[in-house]
């Protein structure tokens, strides 16, 4: 009998971080669900992932800041490929100011992408993930344990989301579900409006991200790095 055909979703997975995951996971022969706020930038992600191994990714709008749309995003994953394997919780948003010029509405959009849609990920997808004996992974950030000037809400939403996945990890377990948070130093994405370039080689690239989630998921049953920190390994001086 032939082996299942694993499957993931990726939440903002049409560019940066998310995009080149699921580009390691589908030339590892993962069928690949990728989901942004837009359907037009889900489906050109898809497309051009699609170029890797035909009919190994789709596209799906979701907004993380909404349970009944993190739902629906798992419910499409299963009626296409009636499983679900791997969930990667990537979807993240950045707004860097003192606390003095931090905006309520910039403080509440950080945290609600950036905390409240990782619960809501593990919430939709928790019965998928029993069922398969699967893996939720959150890209949090060194961010999460290094706090810095102009980073209250970002700091404050990646320690929240590095804390949530640590305790769901424990929650979990003993269902079979496996729970990891990857903490990045510095990506060459396009996160904060930055235009990635040949000036960016030194940073950590997304699919080195991809790799790490590859690793995770192939480590035995046994075996579980809860947390991973990962940071550029020659900085600029």
């Amino acid at each position: 009998m032939a082996e299942t055909i694993k499957t993931a979703l990726i939440t903002g997975g049409s560019k940066g971080i998310g995009y080149g995951v699921a580009a390691v996971l589908i030339k590892e022969g993962i069928r690949v669900a990728v989901t942004s706020r837009s359907q037009k930038s889900a489906d050109e992600a898809a497309a051009s992932l699609n170029k890797i191994k035909e009919g190994y990714a789709f596209g799906i709008e979701s907004d993380v800041r909404d349970l009944n749309s993190q739902e629906k995003a798992v419910a499409a994953v299963l009626d296409k490929w009636g499983q679900l394997d791997y969930v990667i919780a990537n979807a993240g948003v950045g707004h860097f100011a003192p606390i003095q010029d931090l905006t309520a509405e910039q403080w509440q959009e950080t945290i609600d992408i950036n905390l409240t849609g990782v619960f809501f990920s593990a919430k939709a997808s928790f019965k998928a993930l029993s069922e398969t004996k699967g893996y939720f992974i959150t890209i949090s950030s060194l961010a999460g344990t290094n706090f810095f000037p102009g980073g209250t809400a970002y700091n404050a939403s990646k320690f929240g989301a590095v804390g949530f996945s640590q305790a769901m990890m424990m929650d979990v377990r003993n269902a079979g579900i496996k729970v990891s948070t990857i903490m990045p130093g510095s990506v060459a994405t396009e996160f904060g409006n930055h235009e990635p370039s040949e000036k960016d080689a030194w940073k950590i690239q997304p699919e080195d991200i991809g790799q790490i989630v590859s690793d995770l998921i192939k480590m035995p049953a046994r075996t579980l790095p809860s947390k991973v920190e990962v940071r550029p390994s020659m900085p600029p001086k």
